[in-house]
């Protein structure tokens, strides 16, 4: 191969020239991406940080964001006082969207559906619409002081992913992978799966970055799981290609990358490596997972009747489960729907019915096989909603805009308390009264509960450092079993 005068000093300036300036200055000063001191050369932390109680997480997001007030957080005074001022009764001083930035007034809607003590804990929730949840309040770690800082979808999703509302940074599984590596060698380590709830399906759409990996290496990004087709791209064979043609086929291409691996040093192409041996075991892997022929009648019952239909939520949360029993670290479960700003009564029910029965069945279907222990589950959507009326209020139309102020989110197994509330807001669910829990003081306490100090899980980019909280959050220990 000729070598031309850019060729030359472009190799030396990634190679000799680079090696004497980090001998002189050492490798974090040249921007060197930084490991953590621990990590083996497979990727994995042999020492824990902190003693880990989860060993993998499914995490159950309602893209949308759920009504606090008519699911999670009971306020009897916004029923007595329907219809009148919202600022009557708090100082409105949260910023408004646009769809609702126009109002003349900001009436007070209460919740229409009603709210139980539920189990020995008492936990007050919404069990008209969520009855089978209800039943596990006592499994249920209740956060009704969540805080965010975006008040609109994407940036807000953007942010509960990644720690930022800006697109770029890597998301949660990106990191967990990234900190603790794989603990399957024929699965993505990090798999997400997303379907449409009968609420309101065609409301925001989900970009592929809310599960990517950023400025990390891609092998670290998430695998998405289709609903329609393969369940990932080019699964199969081509017609005519046996499995015998396409190791060799493999093998040969395994050799050209890892000369241009050894010439370039590019970790881009060590993953490329990586990701078609991958493809190629889950080629076995896969079929056998999306196989629910091995399961017993009353475990598809439990779900409920939506459990064979592909890309359902149900069925999503059955594959979660089996994922998590091959020891897929990170699962995410995205349902869309959450987003009632009209119509919430005629909304609202519909979307409960689709999540409500597999989430109750996947918790006891994990604690029965001995598994809710070291998995948390997390469940909860990007931001909450107001308590005043968006639109016309009425019985039939009213509905709820954003607020990022308080929210609530619930978590069960992998090391946290169960049966127990945390926070508190006002009479209005306007403000945080007791307790408030910020996006990366959640992120912060699940990395705890996974055997990671958020502080010292790190990687640079660009001239810094790094990390999931940035230069935020605090671990909760309160939550903590």
């Amino acid at each position: 191969m000729q070598l031309t005068r850019r060729r030359f000093f472009g190799r030396s300036a990634s190679g000799i020239g680079i090696a004497a300036l980090a001998s002189l200055l050492g490798a974090e000063s040249v921007g060197a991406p930084r490991e953590p001191a621990s990590r083996q050369p497979n990727g994995v932390l042999p020492n824990f940080h902190v003693p880990p109680k989860a060993k993998r997480v499914i995490y159950l997001f309602q893209s949308g964001a759920p009504s606090q007030q008519e699911l999670f957080d009971h306020k009897p005074l916004l029923r007595e006082n329907e219809g009148k001022e919202l600022s009557q009764f708090v100082e409105m001083t949260q910023r408004v969207t646009g769809m609702t930035a126009g109002q003349k007034s900001f009436p007070m809607a209460g919740s229409r559906y009603q709210f139980t003590r539920c189990g020995e804990s008492g936990i007050e929730l919404g069990s008209e619409l969520l009855p089978h949840i209800s039943t596990l309040a006592d499994d249920m770690c209740l956060i009704r002081s969540m805080q965010t800082e975006a008040i609109n979808h994407d940036p807000a999703m953007t942010f509960f992913q990644s720690g930022n509302q800006l697109p770029g940074r890597p998301s949660f599984g990106s990191w967990l992978h990234y900190g603790l590596g794989t603990i399957n060698d024929n699965l993505p380590t990090f798999i997400t799966m997303v379907s449409r709830g009968t609420g309101r399906p065609n409301c925001q759409p989900l970009y592929d970055r809310l599960w990517g990996s950023g400025f990390l290496p891609s092998t670290y990004a998430g695998v998405k799981l289709m609903s329609v087709g393969d369940p990932v791209l080019y699964l199969g064979n081509p017609a005519g290609l046996n499995s015998v043609a396409r190791r060799r086929m493999l093998d040969d291409l395994k050799r050209l990358n890892q000369k241009k691996l050894e010439e370039y040093g590019d970790p881009e192409i060590e993953t490329r490596i990586q990701q078609y041996e991958l493809a190629y075991r889950m080629q076995t892997s896969v079929p056998d997972l999306t196989d629910f022929s091995d399961e017993p009648q009353h475990v598809l019952d439990a779900y409920g009747p939506d459990v064979t239909k592909r890309g359902t939520y149900a069925y999503n949360c059955l594959l979660a489960r089996r994922l998590a029993e091959r020891d897929v670290r990170f699962v995410q479960l995205f349902h869309m729907g959450w987003d009632q700003h009209f119509t919430l009564p005629k909304q609202l029910p519909g979307q409960c019915q689709d999540t409500d029965q597999p989430t109750r069945a996947l918790v006891n279907d994990l604690k029965q096989r001995g598994m809710l222990d070291d998995t948390l589950v997390v469940w909860g959507g990007e931001f909450g909603r107001t308590s005043y009326c968006q639109g016309t209020l009425n019985a039939e139309t009213y509905g709820r805009d954003h607020h990022p102020r308080c929210f609530s989110l619930w978590m069960t197994g992998g090391g946290v308390k169960r049966g127990i509330t945390y926070g508190k807001t006002d009479d209005v669910c306007y403000n945080v009264v007791e307790n408030p829990m910020h996006v990366h003081d959640l992120h912060a306490t699940m990395m705890h509960l996974l055997g990671i100090d958020h502080e010292r899980l790190t990687y640079r980019f660009q001239g810094r450092y790094f990390r999931l909280t940035d230069v935020h959050g605090r671990v909760v220990r309160e939550l903590l079993a």
